[in-house]
């Protein structure tokens, strides 16, 4: 699948509606812990089947925070939520961010 860029709040706004899954990654762009969060995210991509959402938390600060309370999910980047039907079904950050435990939660999301 593709990673889609989020760079205003119209648009992420639109997600909140979406009905079906979909995965939102928060990126720092200056953090080492990121840069491989990114990575396995990427491998991730590759193989995943729902779509993937981006944002640079120094890009897009609000829209960082405005995820943050609207999922009622504490900040923290980088960090990966998943999203069926307006819910948080699963999320974590920092070095849990694997291709495997993107995988895991994707497939729990389909097995539901």
């Amino acid at each position: 699948m593709t990673l889609k860029k989020l760079e205003d709040n119209e648009t992420l706004r639109t997600l909140y509606e979406r009905p079906e899954p979909f995965l939102i990654f928060k990126h720092s762009t200056t953090c080492p812990i990121s840069s491989e969060a990114w990575s396995e995210l990427e491998a991730y991509a590759d193989v995943s089947e729902i779509p993937i959402y981006f944002l640079h938390v120094q890009e897009f600060r609000d829209g960082s925070s405005e995820i943050a309370e609207t999922y009622h999910v504490k900040h923290e980047s980088p960090q990966a939520l998943l999203i069926h039907n307006q819910q948080v079904l699963w999320h974590d950050s920092h070095w849990n961010i694997t291709k495997d435990s993107l995988q895991q939660a994707e497939a729990g999301v389909r097995r539901s």
